[in-house]
């Protein structure tokens, strides 16, 4: 008599919906179309996924890092995880069943947490990335998933769906012209004596009241930090967000999007529930020459003007020596946030370069053209292992900003894809964009 084969085990990969903030990185990340989403959750599919891990870098929150065991044959459907509002607990395996493969996913004798792997707990190291470019995509898919080495330590997750942290605003303001078409919003939040602390190139994620067309309470919406980590106000414990109000679709159709709507009509003393802080990559160096090559698009400019302010205080006390140079995009000069304060900055504390696509009676300029047309002092800052590359925007900026760097580095000599490499090793270059 033949004994009954062993029952087959795998490790199902599954997205917490309870941290998840629904910021569709993971969903371009994947290379093999394994994450979907509808208007509530964003789950993966157990049948196309590789445990590839190429997700997990990108994740804000450490909600995509999540394997639960199951049998082979029972896996999780999409359809029952779009309906979840938590992860369900692990069922009780058979005895002496068989653990199989998930994908490219470790098994027990080799796996580590992302504590372990990294320093950085809810991170796992980013897979390399191919040596030839894919056609018609950017030289470099990505940037640096991990921080600069001698940025400060990031708190992340302080305050989670569970237990969110409450803010009062204390002002909100208008930083686009009065006639310009968009309405961009500086809104800063006071968290009075609850500690909330942050660093320059970390977000926060906002609940707008109210529910979806399903009934259920909207999830938070990510937004970057506009204000240095000793607050908006120094000494106070504050920061500032840089919100645009939706008003169309990408298609030019009518909307008014949730959040943004709601952030920006918000009135003084009115009070606001957020999670986070969030992020651990995208921070600034804390070296007194380091040098910043910042690039964005729009309300992109938040965590820019973060880092430039942060420098800005230091320069006061003699602790930052480094350079600023600043590429920074929009339609016209008055749907530029920020624009006025720009120019009082003085011109050798940071050299700013804006490029206005719509301005009536000047040329279409993007922000890879101005990096172009600046070539040889691009060139010299890349040169410089004390030079780190931010960029922030629209996702649709990043092919061409990387090959706009791209070109200026191989006319200059250099090989592109062993610098890029290294700048992304480093924690060198990085990228916000969505």
């Amino acid at each position: 008599m033949s004994e009954t084969a062993p029952m087959e085990v795998m490790k199902q990969h599954l997205i917490d919906p309870e941290i998840c903030i629904r910021c569709n990185s993971c969903e371009e990340a994947c290379p093999i179309d394994a994450i979907t989403h509808d208007s509530n959750n964003y789950v993966v599919k157990p049948d196309v996924c590789l445990a590839c891990q190429k997700c997990l870098p990108v994740c804000p929150t450490g909600a995509i890092d999540n394997w639960i065991r199951v049998l082979a044959q029972e896996t999780y459907p999409i359809e029952e995880q779009l309906e979840w509002m938590s992860l369900p607990a692990e069922k009780p395996l058979p005895e002496g069943y068989v653990e199989i493969p998930t994908g490219g996913r470790r098994d027990d004798a080799a796996e580590v947490s992302s504590e372990e792997a990294t320093g950085v707990p809810g991170l796992l190291s980013a897979p390399a990335q191919a040596d030839e470019p894919i056609e018609g995509q950017p030289a470099t898919a990505s940037g640096s998933s991990v921080p600069p080495w001698s940025a400060a330590h990031p708190y992340v997750n302080l305050y989670t769906h569970k237990n969110a942290a409450t803010a009062i605003v204390a002002g909100n303001y208008r930083i686009s012209a009065d006639d310009a078409e968009s309405d961009i919003r500086h809104i800063v939040l006071d968290f009075g004596s609850l500690p909330f602390p942050v660093l320059e190139g970390q977000s926060i994620a906002v609940f707008p009241p109210g529910q979806d067309d399903n009934g259920r309470p909207y999830y938070a919406r990510q937004y970057s930090i506009a204000s240095p980590r000793d607050g908006e106000r120094p000494r106070y414990n504050n920061l500032s967000l840089t919100v645009k109000r939706v008003t169309e679709d990408y298609d030019g159709n009518s909307v008014a999007g949730v959040c943004s709507n709601y952030l920006c009509d918000l009135q003084r003393g009115d009070t606001v529930r957020v999670i986070g802080p969030l992020g651990d990559t995208f921070l600034m160096p804390n070296q007194a020459e380091a040098n910043l090559l910042m690039i964005c698009t729009g309300t992109g400019s938040a965590p820019m003007r973060a880092m430039t302010e942060r420098c800005r205080r230091l320069t006061k006390t003699n602790e930052f020596h480094g350079k600023l140079m600043l590429f920074f995009g929009a339609r016209t000069q008055r749907e530029l946030p920020y624009f006025g304060p720009l120019m009082g900055l003085p011109k050798g504390f940071i050299d700013i370069n804006l490029a206005l696509s719509r301005e009536p009676g000047m040329p279409k300029r993007h922000v890879q053209d101005l990096i172009t047309e600046r070539a040889a002092d691009v060139f010299d800052l890349l040169q410089k292992p004390e030079t780190y590359i931010y960029v922030c925007g629209l996702k649709g900026m990043e092919y061409g900003t990387l090959n706009a760097i791209k070109g200026i580095v191989e006319a200059g000599g250099l090989n592109w894809q062993d610098l890029s490499s290294r700048l992304r090793d480093e924690g060198r270059m990085h990228f916000e964009t969505y």
